[in-house]
């Protein structure tokens, strides 16, 4: 799975956070907004990763 990715870019002048997650991203105007959607993404998907990972052990066990 890919990782959650957050960059800073400049739209017409003003500050733009871009939270990414493989080709899908997602903008914001706000700083922390796009810092606390990008730490939810991410805490998400590592529980996702470990459920599978779970599901994959216990086929092999």
């Amino acid at each position: 799975m890919p990782d959650v990715r957050i960059e800073r870019r400049e739209h017409k002048g003003q500050p733009l956070w871009l939270v990414s997650l493989g080709k899908r991203s997602l903008s914001f105007h706000e700083e922390l907004a796009a810092r606390t959607f990008a730490a939810q993404l991410h805490q998400r998907f590592s529980w996702l990763r470990q459920q599978l990972h779970g599901e994959s052990s216990e086929e092999h066990s």
